[in-house]
């Protein structure tokens, strides 16, 4: 896998990958909580198999490190025994990783001060194999949000869906709406890549309807970047002046490398006018659109010290609170005057809180001007996550999905994640659709199934840049239960469950 790309380039925290490895027997390489006990017995990717996989150069080798969810390394000792209770890597937690060179894309990880590979005995780890067998391959299972923009090293730009929907670019300067959003799907060991408009990506940059075996794709890692390979070897990347993606060379370069990175939430609010806030005329926040484009589309910036918002135009500008009380997009990002509080409201709407701690409201003319007072109508919005057509939610038990193959409900322990489709409707209200064409519903008891016909009512609340909170119309939120079961319970705020979407 590491072939020539060198150690040039610095490697941060920024691009140590989460993974969990997963052997010929479908077990996941795991870090037990008590003992630094480490096994090949996990059934699921859960917390226990999670492993932080470090990039790191060995004596002008590339190579890893593998620290678990307790911050310990994997290691091999002298003797040849497997460990995982160091805080410091030694010599002996630098592993090599070599790439089968069939479709699969297994891993073998070569201990690098041993010189044997990694394997898993029953569910014991050894490391005595002088060259890869069965028990010494692994499959990744990448464990980032499935939903990510994709970065390119070498064109140093982001891909998204093209104007006609029918190719993936990579020409973007900044990901912007929901065509630059995709899903990584994890299938039989490989991975899928999932448009907005759900579409798969294949080999040859179409996209088509339904997931062929062609359009799955294995994952490398060089340098701390990431590398995808189809079922005949060759690598995804940028080609031709129009950036299509698609595989072309067998080799790695900075063509065939990418950064997967979190989609920051871009959102679009209403004003009590009914018409969307706007930057369409320049640099004054105006409530005055009738429909959503790039003007309209505001990307969330979490500033975790205050737990406010900065408010990102397209434009690469921030709302901010003028001394006329007006909001103006004219601002760079870090003053005080652009931080932003988001309060949810029982009604589903939401208020903006400007630092002169007054209301953000609109006037007949539309212009956002920050002085009005709780209870003002004007101060009132109705937010939508427009580069969100589609969600993928979790909880600490595991992912939102169907109970079983043929049961409706759904469940918050899922090992594996599906698909929602998100349906925006007025007034802030969203519908929530499974894949089997079928809408959420609500039964008497608050479970959730995918099995209706007609439409539910429901709000999504931003509460971080990776989590929110789902509301029903009548103002019950959706829970975890630590059952799995998944339910729409109380009203009480503080009570709702944090999605990680």
């Amino acid at each position: 896998m590491m072939n020539g790309n060198g150690c040039g380039e610095a490697v941060t925290s920024s691009l140590t990958w989460s993974v969990g490895l997963l052997n010929g027997a479908h077990k996941y390489l795991t870090a037990e909580t008590f003992g630094f006990k480490v096994n090949a017995n996990g059934a699921a990717l859960k917390k226990k198999q999670l492993w932080s996989l470090e990039p790191c150069c060995d004596a002008g080798e590339e190579a890893v490190r593998l620290r678990s969810h307790l911050n310990r390394y994997l290691a091999v000792d002298q003797f040849g025994n497997v460990t995982c209770d160091a805080e410091e890597p030694g010599a002996g937690a630098i592993f090599q990783i070599t790439v089968s060179a069939d479709a699969k894309g297994q891993w073998a990880l070569r201990n690098t001060n041993r010189g044997y590979f990694l394997g898993a005995s029953a569910d014991q780890l050894v490391c005595v194999a002088k060259a890869p067998g069965p028990s010494e391959l692994w499959t990744v299972h990448l464990a980032a949000r499935p939903q990510v923009t994709i970065r390119s090293i070498g064109r140093r730009r982001y891909a998204h869906l093209s104007a006609t929907g029918d190719e993936i670019q990579v020409d973007a300067a900044t990901p912007w709406g929901e065509d630059t959003l995709f899903t990584l799907e994890f299938r039989d060991g490989r991975y899928a890549l999932h448009t907005a408009n759900d579409r798969y990506l294949c080999p040859d940059g179409k996209l088509i309807e339904n997931c062929a075996p062609e359009c799955l794709f294995s994952l490398e890692f060089h340098s701390g970047y990431l590398a995808l390979r189809d079922v005949n070897l060759r690598y995804l990347s940028p080609i031709g002046s129009k950036a299509v993606m698609r595989t072309r060379s067998n080799s790695v370069t900075r063509d065939e490398l990418f950064s997967l990175e979190d989609s920051v939430p871009q959102a679009a609010f209403v004003g009590f006018n009914g018409k969307y806030v706007s930057v369409k005329q320049g640099v004054d926040v105006t409530a005055n659109q009738d429909e959503v484009s790039d003007h309209e589309t505001f990307q969330l910036e979490w500033d975790k010290e205050t737990g406010r918002w900065f408010v990102r135009t397209m434009q690469d500008k921030y709302w901010s609170l003028e001394s006329s009380s007006g909001i103006q997009a004219n601002a760079d990002k870090g003053s005080a005057n652009s931080l932003f509080e988001l309060n949810w409201q029982p009604d589903g709407s939401v208020t903006l809180v400007a630092s002169n701690g007054k209301l953000v409201g609109a006037k007949k003319s539309g212009h956002l001007f920050a002085n009005c007072e709780p209870g003002d109508p004007a101060a009132k919005f109705h937010f939508a996550l427009v580069n969100r057509p589609v969600l993928v939610l979790r909880c600490d038990q595991g992912f939102v999905g169907r109970k079983g193959p043929s049961s409706p409900r759904l469940e918050c322990n899922r090992a594996s994640y599906e698909v929602v489709h998100v349906e925006r409707a007025d007034r802030g209200v969203c519908h929530l659709k499974g894949n089997n064409g079928k809408y959420w519903g609500i039964a008497e008891d608050g479970s959730i199934s995918v099995d209706s016909d007609d439409t539910c009512g429901f709000y999504v609340e931003l509460r971080e840049p990776s989590r929110l909170c789902l509301k029903t119309a009548d103002g019950s939120y959706l829970n975890a239960d630590k059952n799995g079961a998944f339910k729409a319970g109380a009203a009480d705020p503080s009570q709702a469950t944090l999605w990680e979407y």
